[in-house]
């Protein structure tokens, strides 16, 4: 059975205190390649011709927003890329809206000091605490890890995230669960640090979507894979440009080798 190498995000256990998502980094007590193979879906985005879908992607975003940003960050995504093209379609006026929710740090000023602004465009994703150390202590010692690459990052990809947030069941009962741990059944191991974070109807869609826990899953793990590949409409569009100019240039070699030959006979 392949190893676990793809994503996950999740968080939400609770106000300050949101268990920890320990992908990278859980304690399990089976061998790490004992879990059940992630559900195998059917992604908008995938094939030559695959793209994302801006609603999905505006309301997963939502999702990551209220649940999963307390506590984990996303270090290579700016708050202007929510508008760029082939993103979720943000416009620049909701942009800075959505920007200027959080407060970062800046500086130094004129006097020597750092300060506090509202945040801008330019600006990478607010990480949820001031360090790492932090971050450990608010969640049992794990570490919750960035988010930006999550769906690149393990094996199965967007299949393993979404299974993840579907995962979550009372332990067996023959089964010893670690104090703090979760049984998770698409987890390594069965048992995870975060706790369950999504529930039914635990957040409201602006666009009035119900939200189910599946239809959570999705449209995060959407966003997610977006965040991971944000070029992926470009690069295949480019591609399918490049693939048509080598087609016909291989048709205009051909018939050009073809006429020579035939002048010569």
């Amino acid at each position: 059975m392949r190893q676990f190498s793809s994503k996950i995000l999740g968080k939400l256990a609770g106000p300050a205190m949101a268990a920890a998502l320990v992908f990278s980094g859980a304690q399990v007590s089976h061998a790490a390649g004992d879990y059940e193979t992630p559900l195998d879906l059917q992604w908008g985005w995938e094939g030559p011709f695959g793209t994302f879908d801006r609603a999905a992607l505006q309301r997963g975003f939502q999702v990551y927003k209220e649940v999963c940003a307390a506590c984990h960050g996303m270090q290579y995504l700016k708050y202007r890329n929510l508008g760029d093209e082939g993103g979720p379609g943000f416009s620049e006026a909701e942009v800075k809206a959505i920007a200027a929710q959080y407060e970062v740090t800046d500086g130094p000023n004129a006097d020597g000091d750092m300060f506090e602004r509202p945040a801008e465009p330019k600006d990478t994703f607010k990480y949820p605490f001031e360090n790492e150390q932090l971050g450990r202590l608010a969640n049992n010692g794990a570490y919750p890890p960035d988010l930006s690459l999550m769906t690149k990052g393990r094996d199965y990809g967007a299949d393993y995230v979404y299974s993840l947030f579907l995962g979550y069941e009372d332990a067996p009962a023959d089964m010893q669960m670690q104090p703090g741990m979760n049984f998770n059944k698409y987890f390594p191991g069965y048992q995870i640090a975060m706790a369950q974070p999504l529930y039914a109807d635990s957040i409201e869609f602006a666009d009035g979507t119900e939200a189910t826990v599946e239809q959570m899953a999705k449209d995060v793990t959407t966003f997610l894979h977006w965040a991971a590949e944000p070029k992926l409409e470009a690069r295949k569009s480019t591609g399918f440009v490049v693939m048509t100019f080598l087609v016909i240039l291989a048709g205009l070699l051909y018939f050009t080798q073809r006429k020579i030959w035939s002048d010569q006979h």
